[in-house]
Parts: structure tokens; C-alpha cells; sequence
């Protein structure tokens, strides 16, 4: 019985530390792009004209601990910053939680998408935490490619 209760309880253990080990992980991974960390969806309204009338993202990060995304985000178009105030709302799902961001784009920055070469997303975690990474090469296009429309 003894052999028994040592088993489970290393097992336990062993689980515990691969979990928490794993969680931390998954909440501090690196990527290269912002469509490798988080799931994105840009859009482009326009008016009845077909001129530009505002862009929204919206973005989707999942984690396993509690931390919240603020209400800011800063855009860089070839390293020229635009703060912008996002709506945010965060949602267990499970044992992860699913942090949802999403901001319209000043009208005025529009251009500056269209013409950019490089565009960074950075945003903000209340544990003090920062995400910032550029869009991939295809996003970047596929966004432009939205804009010329």
C-alpha cells in the first residue's frame, strides 16, 4: 500500500511540475509575427463611394494565467507610433483564458498602412507584461491588399 501511495505521489508531483511548467510557457512563448502568437482579423469599411470610412483589428490571445489586456495599443508603421484605445474582455475558457482586443484605426493612420513596409503591434498585459511583434510578410500584404480595394 505504501508502494502504492509513493507512486501516485511522485506522479503527482511529476504532473504538477510538467504542468506548471508548461503553462508558464505557453503564457511567456515567443513568436516571430504577431499571426504566430495571437489570432487576428483586420477590416476595412467603407461608404457608399468606396472611400476609406475606418479599419478595425481584432485580436484573439489565449493564456492559462489571469493576466488582463489593457486598453492600449500602440501601432508602428515604419517605426512612426499611433496610441490607440482598444476595447478588451477576457473570458475563461476552459483552464485557459481568451483575452479579446479590438480598436478602430484613426482614419488619419490609414495611409500610412497602405504605404508602410513594416508594421509592429505592440500591446499591454496588467502584469506588467508587452507583446510586441511585426505583422508577417503575408498579413502585411493581405491588410494593404484590403486597404487598395
Amino acid at each position: 500500500m505504501q508502494k502504492i501511495l509513493l507512486g501516485v505521489g511522485i506522479a503527482l508531483i511529476l504532473f504538477g511540475i510538467f504542468g506548471a511548467s508548461y503553462t508558464w510557457h505557453y503564457d511567456h512563448r515567443e513568436a516571430e509575427t504577431l499571426d504566430k502568437y495571437a489570432t487576428t482579423d483586420f477590416q476595412v469599411g467603407r461608404d457608399v463611394d468606396g472611400n476609406w470610412e475606418s479599419a478595425t483589428l481584432s485580436l484573439w490571445d489565449y493564456r492559462y494565467d489571469k493576466a488582463q489586456l489593457l486598453n492600449t495599443v500602440i501601432v508602428f508603421t515604419d517605426g512612426a507610433p499611433w496610441e490607440i484605445e482598444a476595447v478588451t474582455k477576457q473570458t475563461a475558457k476552459g483552464l485557459r483564458n481568451e483575452n479579446k482586443l479590438f480598436f478602430h484605426f484613426p482614419k488619419s493612420s490609414l495611409k500610412d498602412l497602405l504605404l508602410a513596409k513594416e508594421i509592429r503591434v505592440k500591446f499591454f498585459y496588467d502584469n506588467g507584461q508587452s507583446i510586441d511583434l511585426p505583422l508577417s510578410r503575408k498579413d502585411l500584404l493581405a491588410w494593404q491588399r484590403k486597404l487598395r480595394w
